[in-house]
């Protein structure tokens, strides 16, 4: 079997963990990016890659244990072409998603500066300041929820708000 038809079955025949992250990254879900599964980078096929961001995502079940030259190898091929490798345990993405989601978007965004001009603007002011993220709302924070839609937002209450006001 060729590496494409290969990477075509690993497509079919996912794991619970590869099915539960690809629900959260597929269709620019997370943070706007595009993900692809089982993508063929040379001579290796990753888990996820954003190729915009030059990213690969593997998770790793117990058959890694034994096989660590194999990844290290792996990994400084992908390495010296300029890709970043997050790797993952199996169980970290089926008990910790949330904790998985947000190390993602710290290794896309590691400063969530978006917000920053809306909550200046909005404190000179005195007012309720709503922050919705693209992506995943930082953690911890008192005050994450979701928004009517299902989005991740954040809402600050400052200190000067007047109860009266919309």
């Amino acid at each position: 079997m060729g590496l494409r038809e290969n990477a075509r079955s690993l497509r079919t025949h996912m794991t619970d963990a590869e099915a539960r992250l690809w629900y959260q990254l597929r269709a620019q879900r997370f943070m706007g990016l595009k993900f692809k599964r089982q993508k063929p980078i040379g001579r290796y096929i990753v888990d996820f890659v954003c190729l915009e961001q030059f990213l690969v995502i593997e998770l790793d079940g117990g058959q890694h244990m034994e096989q660590v030259e194999q990844d290290h190898e792996r990994d400084e091929y992908l390495v010296a072409r300029g890709y970043r490798i997050l790797r993952f345990w199996n169980h970290q993405v089926l008990a910790e998603m949330e904790a998985v989601l947000e190390r993602i978007r710290l290794e896309v965004d590691p400063l969530p500066t978006r917000a920053a001009p809306a909550l200046s603007r909005e404190r000179e002011r005195g007012q309720n300041v709503r922050v919705v993220w693209l992506g995943v709302t930082p953690r911890p924070l008192v005050g994450v929820g979701l928004g009517e839609r299902g989005e991740p937002q954040l809402t600050i209450k400052l200190s000067n708000h007047n109860p009266s006001s919309p």
